[in-house]
């Protein structure tokens, strides 16, 4: 690890998304703050066939307003997402990437799957027609590395550029390591996030045969109750966050506001199980604990934690375990809650909208809640912010992000002070 005198100050200075409670950053913190409902029956495909019927669809986007029409028709939509939060969030942050800045703006984004509407679509052309009459952009439309590639291309930012796969925990993951980037000094600036785009049959089959979804379908505004004793499983949500992180000296030198500080980064793995979290926590342990030593923190200055919370039975019981044995007596006091309950789970671009939601929390003073919480479970026993978001000054937030394979990744932003 850098000596502390050799690491730089890491600043969030603009956010752009693209999320089932709102697109833009205006429109997600007020869906944020109204407790917002952004799941509902899947209007896609078809969904009667399948065990799962709900989804947090993006209902409300226009790639066009972002690109011009023949760049959205070569772009999965998962990229179309990751390049429209891009836009959004330089424009947050307003900076405009030239010939004088653009070698030092780099691209960190997390993706789990990828264009998966793509594989589909093109499979099935095969099977039908042929392999000649497969799309020349099936490839560099389908492989999730383009989340990362399109915002380069079209935002001009030509620093690192990377792609984290790891599962659900890769947009966390792919905020730490482009807080990484600039704390070393390859890069003064670096876009960091998530995108996904998996709500599609094969998607939905996959998942289903997993078990891991809700199958509340007559209620789908009900079904994701993290922390509830009746919860049956997640609701699969799509979209992307990007947040403009930047060194402290380079957004003084151009007089930009800082919506937080990025303060530390933990990161961990189970080896323990392919899709199920060790049940004794101790992996979300780690990397919570090395998020707090890596921003010289302790669990009991934590205002709120921004909770992976799944609304699977096993995520929540384990996440809650494992917040217990690192926080102990504080355990009780701090905020947690999990905004899924609201947007869907994002899979790799969940992270992102867990450092967002905790972005507001700091710089709007309301905490978001966790809706749906309507029967306590004795295993889940902490303050997890039921139904309505919170007024409450939050100088240190946490977010939780935990992945199939293990994957674990923490991020810690605190309230920037000059």
């Amino acid at each position: 690890m850098w000596g502390e005198g050799m690491r730089a100050r890491v600043v969030v200075t603009g956010l752009g998304a693209v999320t089932p409670i709102g697109v833009g950053k205006d429109a997600f913190f007020e869906g944020l703050r109204t407790s917002r409902n952004g799941i509902g029956r899947v209007t896609r495909f078809d969904s009667s066939p399948f065990r799962t019927q709900m989804a947090g669809e993006v209902r409300d986007f226009v790639a066009t307003d972002y690109m011009t029409e023949r760049e959205a028709y070569r772009l999965a939509r998962f990229a179309q997402f990751a390049v429209a939060a891009a836009r959004m969030a330089l424009a947050d942050a307003e900076l405009t990437l030239d010939a004088s800045n653009r070698d030092r703006v780099g691209v960190v984004m997390g993706c789990g799957i990828g264009g998966l509407e793509v594989f589909e679509e093109q499979v099935g052309v095969l099977r039908a027609e042929g392999p000649r009459r497969v799309s020349p952009f099936f490839i560099p439309m389908m492989i999730p590395n383009m989340a990362s590639g399109q915002v380069a291309i079209f935002t001009g930012a030509r620093g690192p550029n990377l792609t984290v796969t790891t599962a659900c925990a890769a947009a966390t993951h792919a905020i730490g390591e482009a807080f990484r980037t600039i704390q070393r000094g390859d890069a003064d600036v670096m876009l960091a996030g998530g995108a996904e785009a998996a709500v599609t049959p094969a998607g939905f089959a996959g998942f289903c045969a997993l078990r891991a979804m809700s199958r509340r379908n007559d209620e789908p505004e009900r079904a994701c109750r993290p922390f509830d004793k009746g919860r049956d499983g997640f609701v699969m949500g799509e979209g992307s966050v990007v947040l403009v992180l930047e060194s402290l000296d380079h957004a003084k030198r151009r007089g930009a506001y800082p919506y937080a500080e990025v303060a530390g980064y933990g990161a961990s793995d189970d080896a323990h199980h392919i899709v199920e979290p060790d049940p004794e926590g101790e992996g979300a342990v780690l990397a919570m604990q090395r998020a707090l030593l890596d921003a010289g923190l302790s669990p009991a200055d934590v205002d709120y934690i921004n909770a992976h919370g799944t609304s699977t039975p096993l995520n929540d019981r384990c996440e809650t375990l494992a917040i217990k044995k690192l926080f102990g007596s504080n355990a009780s006091k701090v905020a947690i809650s999990s905004t899924k309950s609201m947007t869907g789970h994002l899979l790799g671009a969940a992270g992102g909208v867990g450092a967002a939601a905790c972005v507001f929390a700091i710089s709007t003073g309301v905490i978001p809640a966790t809706i749906n919480y309507e029967e306590p479970d004795p295993e889940c026993d902490l303050d997890y912010v039921p139904n309505v978001a919170r007024k409450a000054q939050v100088d240190v937030a946490m977010s939780n992000s935990f992945g199939f394979g293990g994957h674990n990744g923490v991020v810690i932003l605190k309230r920037y002070e000059g």
